[in-house]
């Protein structure tokens, strides 16, 4: 039974295509939800995230403030290498671990994972075919300011900061080029997802 990850940089329609997916009936995970889960009290780095980086980082609620933990590790690459040390390994784990109960449950459809840096956090492992969404990159600066307000700038920054679809590239085992209209990109999500249903018979029922 196959997991693909859906991956992707910012703007590229990841999201997009994974929700296309699921109304066509594929089971989707949300590495982003996952991750806030892990840093809920009584998640997985919870404890690990407050001994790195201090009580400072909480809310009166005693919850990770993000806006108070964002500057730190933004502004130093090694906290921020030290918050990812922590936070991916404990998502992988937490994935891994849903992805065999639905299995347990006897789920036998493809799970998705969408997941913006699934290479980079090396959750790969988990899954049997990597989906790269790709867009042009003007597409991708208009479609972000759009959709989220940043000024091309800004977005500029971004695409910079995150690992290159060249990059992705080799990892991927299905590269989808968004770059036509949205019933365009619907039509081909549809056609890859019935080749993968046929995958995904033929099987092993592990």
């Amino acid at each position: 039974m196959l997991t693909i990850g859906i991956t992707g940089g910012i703007g590229s329609g990841k999201s997009v295509l994974t929700r296309m997916l699921g109304e066509m009936g594929a089971v989707t995970i949300d590495a982003d939800k996952v991750v806030h889960s892990v840093y809920e009290p009584g998640g997985a780095a919870y404890n690990e995230v407050i001994a790195a980086f201090g009580e400072g980082i909480l809310a009166p609620d005693r919850t990770i403030d993000r806006k108070k933990l964002g500057p730190i590790v933004f502004a130093d690459p090694a906290a921020l290498k030290r918050l990812t040390d922590i936070v991916w390994p404990r998502t992988f784990e937490r994935m891994q671990q849903m992805v065999a109960e639905l299995r347990a449950r006897g789920e036998r459809r493809p799970i998705v994972i969408e997941a913006a840096v699934l290479i980079e956090a090396n959750w790969h492992p988990l899954c049997d075919e990597i989906w790269l969404v790709v867009a042009p990159r003007e597409d991708v600066i208009a479609r972000v300011e759009r959709d989220r307000g940043l000024k091309p700038a800004e977005t500029e920054a971004r695409i910079k900061a995150q690992l290159s679809d060249d990059e992705r590239r080799k990892w991927a085992s299905v590269v989808i080029e968004n770059a036509g209209t949205m019933e365009e990109l619907r039509a081909r999500v549809a056609k890859l997802w019935a080749q993968a249903l046929q995958r995904n018979a033929a099987a092993p029922r592990t």
